[in-house]
């Protein structure tokens, strides 16, 4: 066997995506791309704002000169960092420093950052499921647990007791993604409040601060006046992380940061360490020019409203074919219920063979459901509302 037994078992956790991804392929091949509903990958396809396209002509006027895109500080451009201190800052609601804010390769690079300097072996990654899966992955690249704590269902709220319980001396971080993929659910403050007196309760109790760490690439992404809550001014303990691959339509850039809350004891030293192991995991910075264009982007981003255009229509679809489902607060996922409590595998390959894409909930810790990305155009979604309607049919009969 040419791989490890780890990264085999990785292929085999994470082939829903891709499976999903090739079958789409074979399906258009077939059938045609108009007649296929692929909501199966969460690709922005948006374009960037004009901030980006303007960017991209200013760095090609210098990139006659010396050291254009040279080496850096590994934290990345202090004006990048600078800039995004300003942005994190209005966000949280308190004062960030750039000494406070490392730039990564996306928000993937900088998680694997943190847990590299914060995870002993054996240490636990809180996370409510459903959760990304690749979450899991980045905790085991670093010798550490991904645990899973299940949100309530249908409504995918904390289910914060089970939180609670679920936390033993070897928790090390709590993991959590407001807007939620693949849910669209926005944590509340009163939600954040209460976890952190848990975190606060328990970290006394195994005499090591437990870290919260938000990773927020969605935040832009909000519906219906809804707002993002900050969890810089709930916890001291607590660290944010996101990228540009959603507002400014930049995913195969590879720009993020990791910023630490200005109140934590050691802020400087956790910097330091995310510092060093983004350079030893052989990110060292992020790209030179990404970042350059992120200075000059900041500030705008793609036209939320598509999204939730969209949104209305595939509620309008799914409600009208009879499924079960929370309504997205944000991001661009809708995580319906399986019809009668069936197999999520099984539905999932129901929905293929009416040429519809989704991905099961089992793909993201959360058996039963499904999810749909709505980062299509409007027109995919209203087409494939018969054979939702069918295939939720078939599975009542």
């Amino acid at each position: 066997m040419i791989l490890c037994s780890q990264v085999e078992n990785y292929l085999s956790k994470s082939s829903w995506i891709r499976r999903m991804f090739e079958t789409g392929i074979e399906l258009k091949k077939k059938y045609g791309a108009g007649n296929v509903y692929d909501f199966s990958l969460g690709n922005p396809d948006l374009a960037p704002p004009a901030a980006v396209a303007e960017g991209l002509r200013e760095l090609a006027d210098d990139a006659g000169k010396p050291f254009a895109f040279g080496y850096m500080p590994n934290a990345g451009y202090p004006q990048v960092r600078q800039r995004l201190a300003e942005v994190i800052a209005a966000e949280q609601g308190v004062p960030v420093t750039a000494d406070e804010v490392i730039v990564t390769c996306g928000a993937a690079g900088g998680i694997n950052a943190l847990f590299r300097a914060v995870l002993e072996p054996g240490d636990e990654v809180l996370c409510p499921a459903p959760y990304f899966v690749e979450y899991g992955f980045y905790a085991e690249n670093h010798r550490g647990v991904l645990k899973a704590v299940p949100s309530k269902p249908l409504t995918f709220e904390l289910d914060l007791k089970a939180m609670a319980a679920a936390i033993t001396e070897r928790t090390r971080c709590v993991l959590i993604n407001s807007p939620n993929n693949p849910t669209g659910r926005i944590y509340t403050l009163e939600e954040l409040s209460k976890l952190a007196d848990i975190l606060r309760q328990a970290s006394a109790r195994t005499g090591r601060p437990i870290l919260l760490i938000s990773d927020e690439p969605y935040r832009f992404l909000a519906y219906d006046g809804t707002t993002v809550p900050a969890i810089f001014p709930v916890y001291e303990h607590s660290v944010v992380v996101s990228s540009f691959s959603k507002n400014l339509a930049l995913a195969g850039e590879r720009v993020g940061y990791v910023a630490v809350n200005p109140a934590m004891p050691e802020a400087g030293r956790l910097v330091a360490g995310v510092v060093l192991t983004n350079r030893i995991l052989g990110f060292v910075n992020a790209p030179a020019v990404g970042q350059k264009l992120l200075a000059r982007a900041l500030g705008h981003e793609v036209d939320a409203s598509i999204y939730a255009s969209r949104r209305d229509a595939m509620a309008e679809v799914l409600r009208e074919a009879g499924f079960a489902f929370s309504m997205p607060q944000g991001a661009f996922y809708f995580f319906p219920r399986i019809p009668k409590g069936g197999d999520d595998a099984a539905f999932v390959n129901e929905l293929m063979q009416e040429q519809i894409l989704a991905v099961p909930g089992s793909g993201f810790g959360y058996p039963g459901y499904f999810r749909l990305a709505f980062c299509v155009d409007e027109a995919t979604i209203r087409g494939a509302a018969p054979g939702f309607a069918r295939a939720f049919a078939k599975a009542m009969a």
